[in-house]
């Protein structure tokens, strides 16, 4: 992952963020990096933006996340889920941001007006100076919010710690903005905010009039042997492509375990000396 540092001066004038981003997603944890993989293997310009500190690192042994019988090392986990959002297609950078606002989308380009797909409706700003144009947000940043207090028809809810009030598929009172997981009062469990944050990246693609991506990788004639067009986001592969994805499925798998995590289990900052 870049951090910041890498990102500034020049480089943070590049082409790329000159056009801005279709999705940036604040927050690198289970949940965002799960709304990511959605949003980037479905073609949209996603980044990624991390303060680190997410709470599984200081988790001993992760039990109860599907898929894990015998559990699964939390910190291998989040490294997982990096790597797939990274494969996806998504850019990750380390930073901290410090507030989001909206842009003015009422340009006009000449006698046409610039279509929704192609606006940017936020302007996402970092700790060290970094600026960002978006077309969605997805907050997913556990129960930070400062960086949202100044973005008008964001609702902030106080209960101990601080949420946001959001629809039952994760959309705020914003336009394009999105919470997930501990921040839209999702239970605190690590399977539960990986699938919300999926959930909310569905809806994300669904409310900019995306195909419904069905995330299906079928034998070799499953659906043209039968006249059927392949549905959109699904994939029909042969017996030694199967086998070659199934080889390295394994590898990655074995090369990820085959060691314990270098990293140590972080604890509660209170503990810390």
């Amino acid at each position: 992952m870049e951090t910041e540092s890498e990102t500034s001066g020049e480089s943070a004038e590049s082409e790329s963020e000159r056009r801005g981003r279709d999705v940036v997603v604040v927050g690198g944890g289970v949940t965002g990096l799960s709304a990511a993989v959605f949003t980037a293997r479905h073609g949209l310009d996603t980044l990624v933006i991390d303060a680190g500190g997410s709470i599984l690192r200081r988790n001993a042994r992760l039990e109860n996340f599907p898929g894990f019988p015998a559990g699964v090392d939390a910190r291998q986990l989040l490294d997982l889920l990096g790597e797939q959002a990274d494969a996806a297609g998504a850019d990750q950078i380390d930073g901290r941001v410090t507030r989001i606002e909206r842009l003015d989308t009422s340009v006009d380009n000449g006698d046409a007006r610039i279509s929704d797909d192609d606006m940017r409706r936020f302007a996402v700003e970092s700790e060290s100076g970094n600026r960002f144009e978006a077309t969605h947000v997805v907050a997913a940043s556990k129960n930070e919010v400062g960086y949202l207090t100044d973005l008008a028809g964001v609702d902030i809810v106080d209960r101990g710690k601080a949420y946001l009030d959001v629809d039952e598929r994760g959309r705020t009172g914003v336009d394009g903005l999105y919470a997930a997981g501990r921040l839209a009062r999702k239970p605190h469990q690590a399977a539960v905010c990986a699938g919300h944050g999926a959930e909310v990246g569905v809806t994300l693609l669904e409310d900019a009039d995306r195909p419904f991506y069905h995330d299906w990788v079928a034998p070799d004639g499953y659906f043209t042997d039968r006249g059927r067009d392949l549905p959109s986001g699904c994939e029909e592969i042969d017996a030694a492509e199967r086998r070659e994805r199934a080889t390295d499925a394994r590898e990655t798998m074995r090369s990820a375990f085959a060691e314990p995590h270098p990293d140590p289990q972080e604890t509660h900052p209170s503990l810390e000396e």
